[in-house]
């Protein structure tokens, strides 16, 4: 069975987060942003596996490789999102919020709430 390029390991999307909040990062940037960091050859070869799977591209600025993201954060998550609601919520949307919103550590904020409130309107007029 062929492994989806998509899915990645906990310390590839750890790897990704870094490199995503950075913008751009070295092997030693991101071993300095990991916690728990595993080896720096751990950590370039996992470089190299992302790039293999066509999430990060490399330039090499004097002695180093400097790592970006080949894909806007906001598109990743939206697929990583579609994953999860088709893997865990049967595709619904509707599931996922109410397995949210009933978890007593959740406390969502007035604003929050509001800014919600006015999506739901948003997607009401755009399928009228």
């Amino acid at each position: 069975m062929k492994r989806d390029p998509l899915q990645l390991s906990r310390r590839q999307r750890q790897i990704m987060e870094a490199i995503y909040a950075a913008g751009e990062a070295t092997a030693a940037d991101v071993t300095a942003a990991l916690y728990d960091p595993p080896s720096n050859t751990a950590v370039r070869t996992l470089l190299r596996i992302l790039e293999d799977k066509g999430h990060l591209t490399h330039e090499k600025r004097g002695r180093e490789f400097v790592y970006r993201p080949t894909r806007p954060r906001g598109n990743v998550a939206r697929g990583a999102l579609r994953r999860l609601l088709a893997t865990f919520f049967d595709h619904s949307l509707e599931r996922a919020l109410a397995s949210y919103m009933t978890d007593p550590k959740t406390k969502p904020s007035d604003e929050e709430l509001r800014r919600m409130s006015d999506l739901i309107d948003q997607a009401r007029r755009k399928s009228k």
